[in-house]
C-alpha cells in the first residue's frame, strides 16, 4: 500500500496583512492506477514517462502564461487522451461489444461550474467536449449521440471510431472474454479491468482551482455502464480549497461520494489534505471492497497522491518548473513524506 503525502508550496506574499496574496501554480496528473508491475518493457516505460513529463509541461505552460487552472488541466489532459498508452481517447479500452465509449468530466473550483460527457463514440478529445457543455450549455452532462451532436454544434472535433482502436487494448478484450467464458479469471487481472483512467488538478496564480478526468471505461463492460469518472463528486470534483481526480474502481468512487467526500473533509472540516485522502482512498473505499487511487491538490498548494494498487502513474509540477514522473509503489515521486 502506498501512501504519498502533502509537499507545502511556497505562497508569493505581497507585503502587509490584508493584502492578498498570490499563489504559486502547481499541476497534478496521474494516468491510471491498478496492476503495474517493474515487468513492464523498457520501451513502455520510457513512452509513458515521456507521455506524463509532455503532459505537465503543456499544462504548466499554461499556468506560466498566467492563464486560468481549468486552462491546465484540459491542455494536460488533452495529451494524455492522445496518447495509447492511456485508458482515455486514443487508448480507450473497448466494451463487451467491441466498441469504444468515452467519458469525461471537468470542474471550475471557483465557479463550481462543471461539464460532463458519458458514452460517446466519436469525440477525439472528451475533456474539450466536457468543458464545452461547462461553457456553451445549460446542462452539467450530457450522454450518446446527444452529446455528440452537442459538439458537432460547437465545433470538437469527431473522428470516425476507428481512431480509438490499438492492437494492444483488443487482445486485452480478447483475453477477457475468453476469461468471462471459462470464469477463469485472475483476481489481478479481473481488478484490472476497472482500471485506467487520466486526470489533472491545478491550482493558479489566483488561487483557483480546477480538476478534470477521463476515460475509456473499464475493459469488457456492459450495458452502457458508466463509471465514476464523470460523475461530478465521485471521481472528479474542485471547489475554492481543494481539488481531486480518481482513477479506479468506479462503482466504489460513485458509492462513497469519494471526490467530493475528500473535499469535504478538507474545507469543511480543516482535515489536512494528505489524511482526508488517505482516509477516502486508502480507508473508504477498501472497506467497501474496491481499491484504486487519486491526486488532490489544496488551495495552498499541497498535493496528495494516494493508492493501494501496486502502482499509479503519476506526476506534479510546481514552483521549480520541473516535472517530477513516478510510477511504481515503490517508486520515489519527488513528494516528501510528511505527518498528516
Amino acid at each position: 500500500m502506498k501512501f504519498c503525502f502533502p509537499f507545502a508550496f511556497a505562497m508569493v506574499t505581497a507585503g502587509a496583512a490584508g493584502i492578498a496574496t498570490a499563489a504559486t501554480p502547481v499541476l497534478v496528473i496521474h494516468g491510471g492506477a491498478g496492476v503495474i508491475k517493474r515487468d513492464m518493457s523498457p520501451a513502455k516505460d520510457k513512452a509513458v514517462r515521456a507521455a506524463m513529463t509532455q503532459a505537465l509541461t503543456a499544462g504548466y505552460a499554461e499556468l506560466k502564461a498566467g492563464k486560468a487552472s481549468i486552462d491546465a488541466v484540459s491542455a494536460a489532459i488533452v495529451v494524455l487522451e492522445n496518447d495509447p498508452n492511456f485508458n482515455a481517447g486514443k487508448g480507450a479500452v473497448f466494451t463487451h461489444e467491441g466498441k469504444n465509449e468515452l467519458d469525461a468530466a471537468i470542474m471550475d473550483g471557483f465557479t463550481l461550474k462543471a461539464g460532463s460527457v458519458a458514452g460517446v463514440q466519436r469525440v477525439k478529445n472528451p475533456i474539450l467536449l466536457a468543458r464545452a457543455v461547462m461553457e456553451h450549455s445549460p446542462h452539467v452532462m450530457l450522454a450518446g449521440p446527444g452529446a455528440e451532436a452537442f459538439a458537432k454544434e460547437n465545433g470538437i472535433e469527431l473522428v470516425d471510431p476507428s481512431y480509438f482502436r490499438t492492437d494492444e487494448r483488443w487482445q486485452q478484450l480478447q483475453k477477457a472474454l475468453k476469461e468471462d467464458a471459462t470464469k477463469s479469471a485472475h483476481a489481478d487481472e479481473e481488478t484490472a479491468k476497472h482500471f485506467g483512467t487520466v486526470g489533472a488538478v491545478a491550482l493558479d496564480a489566483a488561487g483557483h482551482l480546477a480538476a478534470g478526468t477521463s476515460t475509456g471505461g473499464m475493459t469488457d463492460k456492459r450495458w452502457g455502464r458508466i463509471g465514476d469518472s464523470p460523475l461530478i463528486g465521485a471521481g472528479t470534483y474542485a471547489n475554492d480549497g481543494c481539488a481531486v481526480s480518481g482513477t479506479g474502481w468506479g462503482e466504489f468512487y460513485i458509492r462513497t461520494v469519494a471526490a467530493h467526500e475528500l473535499c469535504m473533509r478538507v474545507t469543511q472540516m480543516r482535515v489536512p489534505l494528505a489524511r482526508a485522502a488517505a482516509e477516502v482512498i486508502n480507508q473508504e473505499i477498501p472497506a467497501l471492497g474496491g481499491n484504486g487511487g487519486a491526486i488532490a491538490l489544496d488551495s495552498e498548494g499541497h498535493i496528495a497522491m494516494p493508492f493501494n494498487t501496486d502502482g499509479m502513474f503519476r506526476g506534479w509540477i510546481g514552483a521549480d518548473g520541473v516535472p517530477h514522473v513516478a510510477i511504481y509503489g515503490d517508486e520515489d515521486d519527488g513528494v516528501e513524506p510528511k505527518a498528516p
